[in-house]
């Protein structure tokens, strides 16, 4: 039998404020592995309102990860996207580099289904967009999109962009990335896409992704959408409420307006993807070389408390933040 271990975990602690805790981990079950973390990473959307306090009350429950302790608002142990070794469990697992849904923390059990294991020639790091890539892929199911079309990705976050990514390799589809920030042309070129900024978005499109967060975005997304085309609503606003351009063209133009959620396989896939399955896909599309333009230089996990605020605030610049372990 496993001996206990001594773990070192990021709590969202008050808003604003965040603090390693230690606690320690049981002996370690037949059942599971225990895993020693490489990297994790900030989900900078979802984790920005969670470290500010504003997952609302009605969200509580469907916002919480799969291994989260605590509650919402404070103090919650919150995060998704963790990659690791496996350093003890049975012997066919230890030795496995894996991907799991897991909060930000230096060693961890997970159940022995808990970890999906990287693909050959997927690096460890790149491996952290594995749960952005998994929205992606999904959110494309759930718009149709096809060869041939004209695309627009409305904000180029980390989904926004493996979206349009995504989007690119459709035969004959032309794809542009908008936003208000000129220097996201560098990874538009990158992963192939055209770039634009708001106000010279193509128009008429067959599809459109709004994946800015804020509601002038989801205007020009409507805005840019061709007769009877589909936008398709990826943001998240947390509390937050905002307007929505219903006027104008919007009802003659006969336009639909779908939202698109990666905590449900998309329905038209539903019968025959598992979340297991949809996960295995996501890390096989990760091998790509030009992928790791996503990625910011890791950052020591002791600095992440301090940096947090910087990382996290609106507007900023940062894509995919990696922490690497251990804590020092």
């Amino acid at each position: 039998m496993a001996k206990q271990g001594q773990a070192e975990a990021l709590w969202y602690a008050a808003p604003g404020q965040a603090e390693w805790r230690s606690e320690s981990l049981p002996s370690l079950n037949a059942a599971h592995m225990r895993v020693r973390g490489l990297f994790s990473a900030l989900s900078r959307g979802t984790e920005s309102l969670v470290f500010h306090g504003k997952v609302p009350a009605s969200e509580h429950q469907r916002m919480r990860a799969p291994m989260q302790i605590g509650d919402f608002p404070f103090p919650v142990k919150y995060g998704y996207a963790a990659v690791g070794r496996v350093e003890d469990g049975p012997a066919n697992v230890i030795g496995q580099t894996v991907f799991a849904l897991h909060p930000h923390q230096n060693l961890y059990d997970l159940p022995l289904d808990g970890g999906a294991v990287l693909p050959e020639g997927l690096p460890p790091m790149r491996a952290l967009l594995a749960a952005n890539m998994e929205t992606a892929l999904n959110t494309l199911w759930d718009s149709g999109a096809t060869a041939a079309q004209r695309i627009n990705v409305i904000g180029g976050g980390v989904v926004g962009l493996l979206v349009g990514y995504l989007a690119g390799r459709l035969p004959g589809a032309e794809v542009t990335l908008i936003d208000v920030q000129p220097a996201r042309a560098k990874q538009a070129a990158a992963l192939g896409l055209q770039f634009a900024l708001p106000s010279a978005a193509p128009g008429d499109c067959d599809v459109v992704f709004h994946a800015s967060g804020v509601g002038s975005g989801l205007a020009t997304a409507i805005d840019c959408a061709g007769d009877e085309a589909t936008v398709i609503e990826m943001s998240w606003y947390g509390a937050g409420q905002i307007p929505v351009a219903l006027g104008g063209a919007f009802h003659s133009r006969r336009l639909r307006l779908i939202a698109s959620q990666v905590g449900k396989v998309a329905p038209n896939q539903r019968a025959r993807w598992s979340y297991r399955r949809r996960l295995e896909a996501a890390l096989n599309l990760l091998r790509d070389d030009r992928l790791d333009i996503l990625l910011e230089s890791p950052i020591a996990a002791a600095d992440l408390p301090a940096k947090l605020p910087e990382i996290l605030k609106p507007g900023g610049g940062v894509l995919c933040q990696p922490i690497a372990y251990p804590i020092s």
